[in-house]
């Protein structure tokens, strides 16, 4: 990364976005000062990250000039974008607010690293795929994105701009993983839910590469220090559907497995909105960096070790 300036992670305050902040601290300690931008950067750290450990700006994407303004003041060396309108409903209803947060803002940050060379790692999804299948057995960076929701179309839009300008664009799959107690990611919602006395219904019919988000978090960081140019998957090892997924986060926490049901799409009418298979071919990454990509088997007993 050229320049002494910070390490900035927009969007620090989501499940992603918190992770981030904490590797960050980690990896950079000693080095840079760690940044965390969003309309609410400091309300929540990572477990075990002190709320003062890293610098919190608040800033409204969607307002005229207060991003730009604010990365003229801050001049980060680097700058990871994890910010997003990313649940899909929210899409489908407000579609120009997904425009703005999905396609316009990574324009606009690419475009500002361009300008000065500045290091961007913006963080897309395996979602950009679903309409037609991979050439392969799971998705790979040559596939082109078929996306089949408004969501997947605006990140497909969001990474070509980015990219056009010079930046990296990470797809990262179904995140789980430690959410602080906010429910947040494929496993703290499920257990959560299970734990209150719901039963959840999850998919027989629909498979991811899922990946912990500590895994994520570390993966990104590590490629924003290396000198890669295009897209890159960054996923899990194994494809497995979301009601398996759940049995063992389920197994994990100490809850009954079977306090989920099985269903299908088609069971909800979900079969044109939620796309099938979206598996991602990580190999290449695998390839390039030195974090571990674990399975949720691994990652989940780790983490309750």
């Amino acid at each position: 990364m050229a320049g002494a300036g910070p390490v900035l992670i927009l969007g620090g305050s989501g499940f992603l976005g918190a992770h981030l902040v904490a590797e960050a601290l980690a990896r950079f300690a000693g080095r840079r000062t760690v940044v965390s931008a969003s309309r609410d950067p400091g309300a929540a750290p990572a477990p075990g990250v002190a709320a003062d450990a890293f610098q919190a700006r608040r800033v409204d994407a969607l307002a005229a000039g207060e991003l730009e303004a604010a990365l003229e003041d801050l001049a980060p060396a680097g700058i990871v974008l994890a910010t997003a309108l990313s649940r899909v409903g929210d899409c489908e209803r407000y579609p120009g607010l997904a425009r703005e947060l999905n396609v316009r803002l990574p324009e606009r940050v690419a475009g500002w690293c361009a300008a000065r060379g500045r290091r961007l790692v913006h963080v897309s999804t395996d979602l950009v795929f679903g309409g037609v299948p991979p050439a392969g057995e799971r998705y790979s960076e040559d596939d082109p994105p078929s996306p089949v929701h408004v969501y997947g179309e605006t990140k497909a839009a969001g990474e070509a701009l980015a990219l056009e300008r010079g930046a990296t664009v990470c797809r990262l799959p179904l995140l789980f993983g430690d959410s602080g107690g906010r429910g947040l990611g494929a496993s703290d919602q499920v257990a959560a839910a299970v734990a209150r006395g719901d039963r959840p219904t999850l998919f027989t019919d629909e498979w991811r590469t899922p990946l912990d988000v500590g895994d994520a978090a570390r993966a990104v960081l590590e490629l924003l220090e290396l000198p890669f140019a295009g897209r890159l998957h960054v996923a899990g090892p194994e494809r497995i559907d979301r009601h398996a997924l759940g049995r063992l986060v389920l197994a994990a926490n100490g809850l009954p497995a079977d306090g989920v049901d099985a269903g299908t799409r088609a069971d909800l009418g979900l079969e044109a909105s939620r796309p099938a298979d979206v598996s991602l071919d990580a190999s290449r990454a695998r390839a390039l960096l030195s974090t571990p990509l674990r399975s949720p088997a691994d990652a989940l007993r780790a983490r309750s070790a």
